[in-house]
């Protein structure tokens, strides 16, 4: 079980205790759940309290007499314990998403608040991953040198110039070939990975070929 520390919830009305509380069977999906009015009352202005209240909600019931709710029991659970308690507590497989849905559904206040900030601060987490370090080796004359060097931008960066020796002659002069190491950062958010080349990455791109 994973509890979630720090997200709770204190309540106004206090536990139930003693014979004195009612208690009221929930059949949802299929599954019975059995708690108490008090319980079920913990957030007034929800579907639940409303429900047990008999507030202008009309809810047909099994055999046994407890309430048919048309609702998945899976994500059930922890919305109930959160009314008993006032805590966040999920199997580590369940879907958050999947208990908000259904916190929304019973417009229980409290626990849809702490679910969206426990979804935010996971969004924050995820863009602050590492930035992944890109290296790219590109070949150009002495002549270009300059040229190439000058049009590096987009966050490339130069790392190493390697002298590879003269592999042309026009006249009476040997062009040097070198080997120029260049370096971006990449980080793993949305608009890193759509975005289209700039004019100067595709000329880096385009020198990186001749390798």
């Amino acid at each position: 079980m994973q509890d979630a520390v720090g997200l709770s919830c204190t309540w106004g009305i206090p536990p139930p205790t003693g014979t004195h509380a009612k208690w009221v069977r929930l059949n949802v999906g299929g599954t019975v759940f059995l708690t108490t009015r008090q319980t079920l009352c913990r957030e007034q202005k929800s579907f639940l309290c409303r429900l047990c209240q008999g507030e202008e909600l009309q809810s047909d019931r099994d055999e046994t007499g407890a309430y048919l709710i048309d609702r998945d029991p899976t994500y059930f659970g922890p919305i109930l314990n959160f009314l008993r308690h006032g805590k966040l507590v999920l199997d580590k497989d369940m879907a958050e998403e999947g208990v908000l849905e259904e916190a929304e559904f019973y417009n229980i206040g409290p626990l849809i608040r702490i679910i969206k900030g426990r979804l935010e601060e996971k969004d924050y987490t995820v863009t602050q991953v590492p930035p992944k370090h890109v290296y790219r080796v590109l070949q150009c004359q002495e002549e270009e040198l300059t040229q190439m060097v000058s049009t590096m931008s987009d966050g490339w960066r130069f790392e190493q110039l390697v002298n590879i020796g003269s592999s042309y002659n026009y006249g009476n002069e040997d062009q040097t070939e070198f080997l120029c190491v260049v370096s971006k950062e990449l980080y793993n958010s949305p608009s890193d990975l759509s975005s289209e080349p700039s004019h100067n990455a595709k000329l880096l791109q385009a020198r990186g070929l001749r390798m």
